[in-house]
């Protein structure tokens, strides 16, 4: 299989990104474009740009081809808005944040687009944090000492950077040996909750379930298990049983919204065992 486009499909690709760049710049046009569309920022979008990485994160989720298509272009959208804020202000345009990840991708990736020795997934993963410490090097003297976690982004959902330092961490061995140590640290952790608790402290008790989270997110990675995947279906598991005793309680003439917790969890375990049936 040919890794280049044939002319045609190219022809293609570019008219389509031409087209949405196009609609992008008419949208911010001062003269006649969107009055939303105008009014926005770059912080005013972040958000929303989030938002569509998360829909496409769901769309994979569900295995839905076609609302991953609608999602990915959703967030190639922000892409362009955020380039055409950018142009506007005569800082960069969509070509240089093409031109910069093209770049980026072929310099990242010697063992390929330079003939180089063959890596396993894991050598590529080391060379790759190499890489990326010298490209953070070659931006400026750092105006700390170099730390193994840098570059670990700090606008990252809480539970995905956690992961992302204790790897970081253990890159350089600062990790527990054997996992059942974790288990120990979970239950130390725990205590410390009801400790915290006992002293009616907010600020220590949210500082201990900090903690308790950050050492759970820990036992997921070395079971190689994606924190933040893991608690997306800890949540569907949720919603869909909380809507299932709802409508169990609807379909037996209750209030569900006026029972009391006993009732309430007598349905929660009726749905429980409605599952495993």
């Amino acid at each position: 299989m040919s890794d280049i486009a044939p002319k045609d499909e190219k022809l293609r690709i570019a008219e389509n990104m031409q087209r949405l760049v196009d609609i992008m710049a008419k949208l911010r046009n001062p003269e006649d474009g969107c009055p939303w569309d105008l009014e926005q920022d770059f912080s005013t979008i972040a958000p929303y740009t989030i938002e569509e990485a998360y829909e496409v994160a769901d769309a994979i989720e569900r295995n839905d081809m076609s609302d991953l298509r609608e999602e990915l272009g959703d967030l190639l959208f922000q892409v362009v808005f955020h380039s055409q804020m950018a142009d506007e202000r005569g800082a960069f345009d969509i070509a240089d944040v093409a031109e910069a990840i093209c770049e980026k991708m072929v310099r990242r990736h010697p063992h390929v687009f330079d003939q180089g020795d063959e890596r396993s997934a894991e050598e590529q993963t080391v060379a790759w944090e190499a890489v990326k410490a010298a490209e953070r090097a070659a931006k400026g003297a750092p105006q700390t000492t170099a730390s193994a976690l840098d570059g670990v982004a700090l606008p990252l959902p809480a539970l995905l950077r956690a992961e992302k330092l204790q790897k970081r961490a253990a890159r350089v061995g600062f990790d527990w040996t054997d996992p059942a140590d974790i288990f120990l640290k979970l239950d130390e952790e725990a205590d410390e909750v009801r400790e915290a608790i006992a002293s009616g402290e907010a600020e220590k008790i949210e500082d201990e379930i900090g903690d308790l989270l950050f050492v759970a997110a820990n036992l997921a990675r070395r079971m190689k298990i994606d924190p933040e995947v893991a608690l997306r279906r800890a949540n569907g598991k949720f919603e869909r049983r909380f809507r299932a005793m709802e409508a169990l309680a609807d379909k037996n003439g209750q209030d569900f919204a006026k029972l009391d917790i006993e009732a309430q969890e007598s349905l929660w375990q009726a749905v429980k065992r409605l599952e495993r049936d």
